[in-house]
Formats: structure tokens, C-alpha cells, sequence
């Protein structure tokens, strides 16, 4: 009777033990990689391109806003970007801003990557990965669509293909 009680007590503390652990993780790491959520403001951010211009999220209230996050090293990424910069200039002219973010790679790299693909879409980088981190990018490529009054549409993790490039073009067109 005593073993089986004491069995009981051992499983009871285990059962505590592993809600207080959990408990402190899920405090500790809840506010590092939060999503944007779906219907609300997109937050806002500044970043210089590699022209040179300083582009803030909020100056393009009004557009619809393709917002990319992605790295040279990554395949995905490689291949979906001639078609968002092919897309770019169907949609350039019809209210919808592309922002391609780089995620902490040197200037020289980006350069090189863009050249070989030859990009001529807004291309930033986040080198403190700040903003990544404020929208809770965790996997490249990432997608944010945000529409004409500054909402979050759509986050879309993964490759994307032209045709549905053109389709969130859509979604986000004013």
C-alpha cells in the first residue's frame, strides 16, 4: 500500500514539475517570434534599399504592400525571386509596392545575388534582423501582404510561384 502510494505522489510531482517548466518556457519565449496577426496594423518600419532609399512601411498607405523576407544562401528563395521582380513591374504601376528584405547578409552578397538574377526590385537589408523579428519571420522565404490601409492581409511561409505571385498582387491591389 505504501509503494503504491508513494508511486502516486512521484507521478502527481512529475505531472507539476513538467506544467512548471512548461509554464516558464512558454513566459519566456512567448513575445520573440510572435507573428503578425492576420486583420491587424502591419507594424511599421524603416530600411534603406541598396540605392539608397529609405523606405517606411507607413509612407505607402494607400498601396497595397508585397513585403519578402529572404536570404541569398537559401534555394526557395532563389527561385521565387525573378518571379516577384517580374511581377513587380506588372504591378508597379497599379498600386502595389514590392519590398524584398534580406535578412543580415553583407551588402557586397545582396549585390552579387541581385546582379546574377538581375533584380531591380527594392531590396533592403535587415541587418540587426530587427524587423524579422517584429513580424516573427522564423523560416524564409516569408510573405506579408498588407493592404492599401496598412493591414495584414495574408503571411504566407515558403516558395512562391508566379501565378501565385500574380494572385497575391491581386489580393492586395487598391
Amino acid at each position: 500500500m505504501k509503494k503504491r502510494r508513494l508511486a502516486i505522489r512521484s507521478i502527481i510531482l512529475l505531472i507539476l514539475g513538467a506544467a512548471v517548466v512548461y509554464t516558464l518556457y512558454a513566459n519566456f519565449t512567448k513575445d520573440k517570434n510572435q507573428k503578425v496577426v492576420v486583420g491587424a496594423f502591419a507594424p511599421d518600419f524603416s530600411l534603406t534599399d541598396m540605392q539608397g532609399t529609405k523606405h517606411r512601411l507607413s509612407d505607402y498607405r494607400g498601396q497595397g504592400v508585397f513585403l519578402n523576407f529572404w536570404g541569398t544562401w537559401c534555394p526557395p528563395c532563389k527561385k521565387e525571386m525573378p518571379y516577384i521582380n517580374n511581377q513587380y513591374h506588372q504591378y508597379k504601376d497599379k498600386g502595389v509596392q514590392v519590398l524584398t528584405v534580406d535578412i543580415n547578409e553583407s551588402p557586397l552578397a545582396v549585390q552579387q545575388f541581385a546582379d546574377r538574377l538581375k533584380l531591380d526590385i527594392p531590396i533592403m537589408i535587415d541587418t540587426d534582423e530587427e524587423v524579422m523579428k517584429t513580424y516573427g519571420v522564423d523560416l524564409l522565404p516569408a510573405t506579408i501582404l498588407i493592404d492599401k490601409n496598412g493591414k495584414v492581409v495574408s503571411f504566407h511561409t515558403g516558395e512562391l510561384t508566379e501565378n501565385t505571385i500574380r494572385e497575391f498582387m491581386e489580393k492586395i491591389k487598391p
